[in-house]
Order: structure tokens, then C-alpha cells, then sequence
């Protein structure tokens, strides 16, 4: 039976981008169902197909499975490929993700994901600067630890569309990641990332919320979407 799988507005919704970003780079067959964020509170209308009034949703025949991590550890027990096969490089894999999955506030409330701008951010919070060092160690780690071009060796894996989100951040708003900005190059290069890009380019729909968002985040110097 084909998956359904439920996400939002490309622009926006880092949390949809991780496990539809690993299901095509697995090769899983699904049904991609876009539910926009149309409104400002979209809860009542999310709820008639999840239980949060959230995305993403993974539907598997009677069984919905909520949750990005959810998601991905359900498709783990089905499908090779979601974990690093090495010992050592699945166990700093699945740390790693649990640590992006709860971890990374500032990262998250004072970069907004928006994968169609450009932004030059206002002078950024200690807590941001110490999430952004975070992801600096953890990217070189991987990077030289295991020995790339992935984050946990030379096959793509969870890990790498956990952090995809964050590589699109880290472009919009010009941050220093080191050398982990080789990782950073090499998942947007990704045809599932390239991809998701131009879906959200081409999108025309814009949420108030987030461009609320933006604005709050720093100066936009470039803006490619079409809409």
C-alpha cells in the first residue's frame, strides 16, 4: 500500500521538509498531499486529519502516524536506509536527531524558516549565537569523524533531513557554520531539496504569521519567490 503523506507550505514548514525529504531520498512511493497553512490558526481545520492539528502526517492504510520523529522511527522499522548501518555513526545519528527534534529554540523563534528569501538578521542573542556554534561543532564532528559528504558518513540518513531545515536557515540568513558549511552545500544540492525549493518559490500563498515572522527576523535583501 502507498503512503500518504501530509505537509504544508514548502516556504515554511521546516517540520514537514524531514520526512518528506527522507522518504524521497529512499525512494519510498507516496502520496505528497500539501495542506497550506490558509489561515492564522489552523488547528480546527488540521484536526480532521490529525490528531495534533499539526504536520506532518504519515497514513498507512488504518494507522496515522503523527509527528516528524514519529514519522521517521516507524518508517525505520519498515525500511532500510533511515539509520547509518555503522554502530558508532547510528548512535551519534540518533542523538543528534533527538537533540535537533527538541533542542535549538533560539535557532528556531529567531530564524524563521523561509526558504525563498534572503535576510540580513538583527544582531542576534547569545542563546542564538550558542545555537549556531552548536551547529558548527556537531556539522565538523560528523563531517570528520565518519568522513562525510553526509553528516553521519557517506550515505544519506535521517540525520541529514533532520538538520535539511537548518541548511535552508542557514542560507537565508548568511550563518557561519565553518566547515559544515560543506554539508550545508552538498544537502541543498540534493534533488529532493532542489526540489522542495522550487515548489516553494512557485508558491503564491503567503501566511500572515510567518511573514510577521520574517520581518521580526532581520532586514529581507532578496526575495526569489514568485508569487
Amino acid at each position: 500500500m502507498t503512503y500518504t503523506l501530509i505537509t504544508a507550505n514548502r516556504n515554511y514548514s521546516s517540520w514537514s521538509l524531514r520526512p518528506w525529504l527522507l522518504m524521497k531520498a529512499l525512494g519510498l512511493d507516496f502520496v505528497d498531499r500539501v495542506e497550506p497553512f490558509a489561515k492564522p490558526v489552523n488547528y480546527d481545520a488540521f484536526r480532521a486529519f490529525s490528531p495534533t492539528g499539526q504536520v506532518p502526517v504519515l497514513i498507512d492504510g488504518d494507522t496515522t502516524i503523527w509527528d516528524s520523529l514519529g514519522i521517521a522511527l516507524y518508517l525505520a522499522d519498515r525500511h532500510s536506509g533511515v539509520w547509518p548501518a555503522d554502530d558508532a555513526a547510528r548512535a551519534f545519528a540518533q542523538s543528534a536527531v533527538c537533540e535537533m527534534h527538541g533542542g535549538f529554540s533560539a535557532l528556531r523563534n529567531d530564524c524563521t524558516m523561509n526558504v525563498g528569501v534572503r535576510v540580513q538578521p538583527v544582531p542576534m542573542r547569545a542563546a542564538l549565537l550558542r545555537d549556531v556554534a552548536r551547529l558548527r561543532e556537531l556539522f565538523e564532528q560528523g563531517l570528520d569523524r565518519f568522513g562525510g559528504p553526509w553528516l553521519a558518513g557517506g550515505a544519506f540518513s535521517l540525520l541529514d533531513a533532520f538538520f535539511a531545515p537548518v541548511a535552508f536557515r542557514i542560507r537565508t540568513y548568511g550563518l557561519d557554520v565553518g566547515r559544515g558549511q560543506a554539508w550545508v552545500d552538498h544537502v541543498l544540492a540534493h534533488p529532493a531539496m532542489v526540489e522542495w525549493e522550487r515548489q516553494a518559490l512557485a508558491e503564491t500563498w503567503r501566511e500572515e504569521s510567518h511573514e510577521a515572522e520574517l520581518a521580526a527576523a532581520g532586514m529581507i535583501t532578496a526575495d526569489y519567490r514568485q508569487g
